[in-house]
């Protein structure tokens, strides 16, 4: 799969990549705590109906070896460990949305919107 953490000009299906993102500053005294939703989207290709509608669906599942889901859990890092190798306090999937047909440069895909919310030090 192609990740981006910005909105890419063309797709190599499969793609997951960052939307939109809204940022709540000052969630903690002294800028010790600011919160960012990202709206990222998962894209899959039209080879047909069925094989795409079965990869999205097991991207979108809780657990298995292609789960979004099971990679940001794994990218929490270990108990005391900051999250997104350090650069977070923690990240976390908190739903999965708008499951349907997307166009992306004139082409249309198969896909989902998958919300994420990522808390850290404001101060940094």
């Amino acid at each position: 799969m192609t990740c981006t953490g910005y909105t890419p000009d063309s797709i190599i299906a499969p793609c997951f990549f960052v939307a939109e993102y809204t940022v709540a500053f000052d969630k903690a005294f002294g800028r010790a705590l600011d919160e960012t939703e990202l709206t990222c989207r998962v894209l899959v290709g039209r080879a047909d109906d069925q094989s795409s509608q079965r990869l999205l669906d097991a991207m979108l599942s809780g657990a298995g070896p292609a789960s979004i889901k099971a990679a940001l859990v794994a990218a929490r890092g270990a108990p005391g460990e900051g999250a997104l190798d350090g650069h977070a306090d923690d990240v976390h999937l908190e739903r999965v949305q708008s499951v349907r047909w997307y166009e992306h440069q004139g082409t249309t895909y198969v896909g989902a919107e998958l919300i994420v919310k990522v808390i850290g030090d404001g101060r940094d």
